[in-house]
């Protein structure tokens, strides 16, 4: 059995499929036509014009009736739609203020970073700048040294030769 929602429901369909039907062409052509009809009953001698009259009058006040009815249920129903898509408009209005405050906190955030981003820079410069002169030191320190090992080494090449000299001149003295 059906509940009190789906009850209504149905009847909610129901309404909006008159609606739609009476605001079609296929709705003015039966229109058209039963009017038509009507008025050819009383030319044709079925039915008296005043009964016609008095029929056509009551079911048109009767569609009227029920077409405001309908026209006011819809007319709530896109009421409501409208309000609810005001109010998703304004919680996206609400999202879209806190996305920019978001966005603004993170350009802050990445301005920061680049400041950040700069002082390391610097530094690594500094380092490098100090590791350079370091460096220059260094190599300076160590080109010096390799040349007295050079010196040294060709100093020492002399003087072994020397003794070489002076050991052959010590091994013919002896042999005099």
């Amino acid at each position: 059995m059906k509940t009190d929602n789906e009850k209504i429901e149905t009847l909610e369909k129901i309404a909006n499929g008159i609606t739609w039907w009476i605001g079609s062409i296929p709705s003015l052509i039966a229109h058209t036509l039963f009017f038509i009809i009507s008025f050819l009953l009383p030319l044709l001698g079925i039915v008296e014009f005043d009964k016609m009259l008095l029929i056509l009058t009551t079911v048109v006040s009767l569609e009227a009736i029920y077409l405001a009815i309908f026209i006011q249920m819809s007319v709530n129903r896109s009421h409501e739609k409208i309000e609810d898509i005001q109010e998703d408009i304004e919680d996206i209005q609400e999202d879209i203020e806190e996305i920019s405050e978001d966005i603004e906190e993170i350009s802050e955030d990445i301005e920061e970073i680049n400041e950040d981003i700069e002082d390391i820079q610097e530094d690594i410069e500094e380092i490098n700048d100090e590791e350079d002169d370091e460096n220059h030191s260094e190599r300076a320190k160590n080109v010096m040294l390799k040349s007295n090992v050079s010196s040294n080494k060709n100093e020492i090449k002399a003087l072994k030769d020397k003794i070489q000299e002076l050991q052959d001149k010590i091994d013919e003295l002896k042999k005099d």
